[in-house]
């Protein structure tokens, strides 16, 4: 593989995330701010921790006095589906990737990240995903450090219209695929109804938005592997050469 070229090519893909992480960490900083954390304090926290929900969370937590138990447990739950997107990215990676590398990709794996790395055709390159991550994480950080220093100065309307720029780039994310591919489509459209009417099952009233997105993630994603299934990986890069060789 190519590691320059595609590090690059991951810097690409990253940019319209790293301006949507800025965006939205810009109000985690006010956030941080009106809590009384220092503009060093809340810029480690989103360099150690690539989670909006879980960050606001944490927010919560701290002025609520809680203790690291609390925290822990917490965190473990807002973000457990990350675990699944990382075990999904490790199936993309070549058998023979070093686990430092698996660990470095797991570190960077967010909802956006994991949507355009999931996406690269064949095997996913980790620096590509270095490169992505590289250009996201620090705009994460610099939109919560400039949050807290500059978030009182700028006008209510702004903080709020700043707030709505995640969700525009995660459609930007999800889109482009969902138009190559009708199955994908059909099933970000079945996706986001699932998500609306889980809330109103009585039965799972009382579970966390974490908890009800792994449910959701495991249910479709095993529904659309029988219905759908894809090809083995190893047989499409075969086959790709086999392609090759008769043109040779």
């Amino acid at each position: 593989m190519d590691h320059k070229k595609n590090f690059l090519s991951g810097m690409r893909d990253g940019i319209p995330i790293a301006l949507g992480y800025f965006a939205v960490s810009f109000t985690l900083g006010i956030a941080c701010r009106n809590i009384g954390m220092s503009a060093m304090e809340s810029t480690v926290m989103s360099l150690t921790n690539l989670t909006s929900a879980g960050e606001f969370a944490a927010l919560n937590i701290i002025v609520a006095g809680a203790g690291y138990w609390e925290m822990a447990l917490s965190q473990l739950v807002i973000n457990l589906r990350y675990m699944l997107m990382s075990a999904s990215l490790s199936q993309k990676l070549a058998p023979d990737t070093p686990l430092y590398h698996r660990l470095m990709v797991g570190y960077g794996v967010t909802d956006e990240i994991f949507g355009i790395s999931i996406n690269v055709p064949g095997r996913l390159d980790p620096f590509y995903t270095y490169g992505a991550v590289s250009i996201a994480s620090p705009a994460w950080a610099l939109g919560t450090c400039l949050g807290v220093v500059l978030g009182n100065v700028l006008p209510a309307r702004i903080v709020v219209a700043l707030s709505v720029a995640l969700y525009g780039m995660f459609l930007a994310v999800i889109i482009p695929p969902a138009k190559k591919n009708k199955v994908l489509a059909l099933l970000v459209l079945v996706s986001m109804a699932a998500s609306w009417a889980f809330p109103l099952v009585p039965f799972f009233a009382g579970i966390s938005g974490g908890m009800k997105i792994i449910i959701l993630t495991v249910v479709i994603s095993a529904i659309a592997a029988v219905l759908f299934p894809v090809h083995d990986m190893k047989q499409e890069e075969k086959a790709g050469e086999n392609v090759e060789a008769c043109h040779e």
